[in-house]
């Protein structure tokens, strides 16, 4: 068959014709996105280290084994976490899902029935003359296939999009581990603050039970007034009552940490060393070039970005003309018996289509443009998080300085006023002083006390956050592949079904 100059000229310009028409793209109302900001900080207000203690893995971080068990039963029992983890593979599957959009689609049919036609039309007539039955039968099989050929790459960038998200998942299961390590040690820490709390709140009504007998003897020899001994025993109820709440707080804390862990309630193991005696970890922050790579929110929000980028060009592509091919092999007849003659019964065809759309795109113009605005907002959110992660550790790192400063000074008072308790006794006893100045002593020693108990738990809690703020906790986690592994050097996302197996 000899192909006519004119008419396959005519057919190229047509396809040229539909091509320029379809590819004229439209300019996005808000303009097309930019590209994010990168630029951070050389430092922390002049401070940056070597070494960073975001690197450092959980159990390594924390010294405590009561503290490391609670997180390690966390990591595998933790119903938020769980739920995370099932997000993460639902975007998984979307990923499986978009990578065979651009292969090819093969199927087989099987296909049997009856057709009646018409004695008054020209089909019905034709099969009257040649003896073909008015109901006539039809058989037949065989293998179906249609392909969209990816010229543009829409589909390939769809489903690299798609593999982006499920990284960004992994992300954020990262996030939710770094959260949960830190709610856990920080809740470990309260925990052990309240017991101190408990002591010496029991430790203070031992002595104010002593000071109310003292008190009660003067007054029973005349050296005292009932209002001395009434004050001395209001105080005393007044301790009293504040040990039930720290008692109704332990609870509490125990129970929060259990829910944390995946459990119900029940008693939380704990180090009962003297809380005071705790000291927090040395810190190096590293610089702020380093939270890019080590916290997960900002990866997450890379991950997004990069995948509204490619959803743009996936609606940029809609635009451009689509190749398709159809075929199809196989055997049909109407009498079952000769179904698998050779060559009679032989069906077979292929076709390639070329649609390109031209009038009424709004639908088109309406998903490049929203496309746009995600990309946008992705990218802001990507600054955003990175503007944050930079704030986070310096205010923590102001932090921990000054509540190590603080510490000191409260000490020293906590210190003092012991002594005042001291003297005050004594000046009680020889009636140089009342028994105001030794209520007031001692009153003002107990909350110096629990002030600096709290202080402490501050120092802690702190030195957790700043760790969190690094973007350390989630690393080797056993919680499923580590995020970065489903790309090849060109970005492709072929090897993602291989990186979660």
């Amino acid at each position: 068959m000899s192909l006519n100059p004119n008419s396959l000229r005519r057919t190229l310009a047509a396809t040229l014709i539909l091509t320029a028409g379809a590819g004229c793209i439209p300019t996005p109302p808000g303009g097309t996105a930019r590209d994010p900001r990168r630029d951070v900080p050389e430092s922390y207000a002049g401070l940056s280290d070597s070494s960073n203690s975001g690197l450092i893995v959980w159990s390594e971080f924390f010294d405590d084994p009561h503290l490391t068990a609670l997180v390690e039963k966390a990591l595998h029992d933790n119903q938020e976490l769980n739920i995370t983890m099932q997000e993460a593979w639902i975007a998984n599957a979307e990923v499986l899902g978009r990578t065979g959009d651009y292969l090819p689609q093969v199927g087989f049919g099987l296909d049997a029935g009856v057709e009646h036609v018409g004695a008054f039309t020209s089909q019905g007539r034709s099969d009257e003359d040649h003896g073909v039955a008015a109901n006539l039968q039809d058989y037949g099989f065989g293998l179906y296939a249609s392909w969209e050929i990816d010229v543009w790459g829409r589909l390939r960038n769809l489903a690299n999009a798609a593999a982006h998200r499920y990284l960004a998942s992994i992300e954020g299961r990262n996030l939710l581990v770094t959260r949960l390590v830190a709610e856990i040690a920080s809740n470990y820490y309260q925990l052990m603050a309240l017991d101190q709390q408990l002591q010496v709140v029991t430790d203070n009504i031992a002595l104010q039970e002593n000071g109310l007998a003292m008190v009660q003897a003067q007054f029973q020899a005349g050296r005292a007034t009932s209002l001395a001994a009434n004050r001395f025993e209001a105080e005393l109820r007044g301790m009293q009552s504040a040990q039930y709440d720290i008692q109704q707080r332990i609870v509490e804390t125990e129970n929060q940490i259990n829910f944390l862990v995946g459990r119900f309630p029940q008693p939380v193991e704990r180090s009962t060393a003297n809380f005071l005696e705790l000291q927090p970890a040395a810190m190096s922050v590293g610089v702020p070039s380093q939270l890019l790579e080590n916290r997960p929110d900002i990866r997450q929000a890379e991950r997004e970005m990069a995948a509204a980028g490619l959803d743009v060009q996936a609606a940029r592509a809609a635009f451009y003309p689509s190749l398709g091919i159809d075929g199809t092999i196989g055997f049909q007849s109407f009498d079952i018996t000769q179904l698998l003659r050779t060559p009679d019964s032989l069906l077979y065809s292929i076709f390639a289509h070329i649609f390109a759309p031209l009038l009424n795109r709004r639908g088109l113009k309406a998903e490049y443009f929203a496309a746009n605005s995600r990309e946008m907002q992705a990218v802001l959110r990507y600054e955003r998080a990175v503007l944050v992660g930079v704030i986070e550790v310096s205010n923590r790192v102001s932090l921990i300085h000054n509540l190590s400063e603080g510490y000191a000074l409260k000490q020293q008072q906590v210190d003092r006023l012991a002594q005042s308790i001291a003297i005050s006794n004594q000046l009680f006893n020889s009636a140089r002083a009342d028994y105001l100045e030794v209520l007031t002593t001692r009153r003002e020693s107990l909350e110096a006390q629990i002030e600096l108990i709290e202080m402490k738990q501050r120092q802690m809690e702190a030195t957790v956050t700043l760790y969190q703020a690094l973007g350390g906790g989630w690393r080797r986690t056993g919680l499923g592949p580590e995020p970065g592994t489903a790309f090849d050097d060109r970005g492709d996302a072929q090897n993602v079904e291989e990186a979660t197996r």
